[in-house]
């Protein structure tokens, strides 16, 4: 019997550092394999992921629970039959929903041995009052959808905000298991004793309806102003990426890159309210993340000055959401012109560099809300 976990969380919340750290201990003895889905034209995470040795298939057309629920489905079952593994760890899209997902692997078990051992999320504190409000289709389906809310970044903010954002969770998920404690006091093998605690098991029948709609498709792209503060001086254990670079680490310090955005200055109105968002939808109102959000995926052979890709991710950062859009996301392997490869993660008030393994040609992802491609192709000298 294989066991599934499925590891879901919106853009940049760190679900693929959890599972980094999951792998680093948590699975001991197991032949384990990760299916993970990028939204996007160009898959990044599949090269961060690389030197972990674990297997990896990638599906990059599109949302894996929207238009790609069919492939998925396949995939899954390709998965079980080809290596017989143990385990499989599925990622999603962080534009993904909880919900669907779940509802292939049941699908699944219907022709092959496996079982779903448990469904965790996870949700950055810092955005959660936010990322509610302007993205709750998405964002609040993989919340009623797990049985455990993993936060991340509880070590950079404060223990109001912290229970300001359980409350708010628990309106939509009174049973699961909400983890608080900062990663880098909890080992990998009991945030897998947490994840896969018998005590609450969702059933198909408890999960969002498929056309489900209400207060959820509310996009109102408000910024509440905690939840945009700009923290850029990492914890270790929260953004290091396990690779064994660590005198290649590289984060921004707070001080040199301190941003002060004004709540007012950084609202954005972007209306997406129930039927008036101006992007097609089906006859329930339900919303498919590529009618929603934008991306562009990249790859070029240009190799690049590591100055020039820190400006221009700090131009992304600044609140110019008139000239590219709403950025939710950014990811990219370059190749530098001393040779190295640069590894970076964008999430707006965040960037993480490193130097990395080279890649078979350098690629950028960006993803968000009415981008413009082709400013931020120029902005990066693409």
């Amino acid at each position: 019997m294989t066991k599934v976990n499925i590891i879901s969380g919106f853009l940049g919340a760190g679900k693929t550092t959890l599972i980094k750290k999951l792998l680093d201990g948590a699975f001991e003895g197991e032949k384990v394999v990760l299916l993970e889905n990028e939204y996007g034209e160009v898959g990044i995470d599949g090269g961060f992921m690389k030197e972990t040795g674990v297997q990896i298939t990638e599906l990059n057309s599109g949302c894996i629970c929207c238009t790609l629920v069919g492939d998925f489905t396949e995939a899954l079952g390709q998965l079980i039959d080809t290596y017989h593994p143990d385990r499989i760890l599925i990622e999603p899209s962080g534009v993904g929903k909880l919900s669907d997902i779940r509802r292939v692997v049941d699908d699944v078990a219907k022709t092959h041995e496996i079982t779903l051992a448990g469904c965790a999320t996870v949700a950055d504190v810092g955005k959660c009052r936010m990322y509610a409000h302007n993205f709750g289709e998405f964002f609040i389906d993989q919340i009623e959808s797990a049985e455990t809310i993993i936060l991340s970044r509880t070590q950079m903010t404060t223990q109001d905000k912290i229970e300001k954002c359980v409350n708010l969770l628990r309106g939509h998920n009174e049973r699961a298991r909400i983890i608080t404690t900062p990663w880098d006091e909890l080992d990998s093998a009991k945030m897998l004793e947490t994840i896969e605690h018998p005590s609450f098991l969702l059933t198909l029948d408890d999960l969002p309806e498929p056309d489900h709609h209400d207060h959820e498709h509310e996009h109102h792209h408000d910024h509440d102003h905690d939840e945009h503060e700009h923290h850029h001086d990492h914890d270790h254990d929260e953004h290091e990426h396990h690779h064994d670079h660590d005198e290649h680490e590289h984060h921004h310090d707070h001080d040199e890159h301190e941003h002060h955005h004004d709540h007012d200055e950084h609202e954005h109105h972007h209306d997406h309210d129930h039927c008036s968002c101006g992007h097609d939808h089906d006859h329930h109102g339900h919303h498919h993340a590529d009618e929603i959000f934008d991306n562009i995926g990249v790859e070029t052979p240009k190799h690049f000055d590591e100055a020039d890709i820190r400006k221009a991710l700090e131009e992304l950062d600044d609140g110019n959401g008139a000239e590219y859009g709403q950025i939710l996301r950014a990811k990219g392997i370059l190749p530098l012109n001393d040779g190295q490869w640069l590894h970076f993660d964008y999430v707006p008030g965040e960037t993480d560099f490193r130097y990395g393994p080279a890649d078979y040609t350098g690629r950028l992802c960006v993803i968000g809300v009415k981008i413009n491609q082709d400013a931020i192709k120029e902005l990066f000298g693409i």
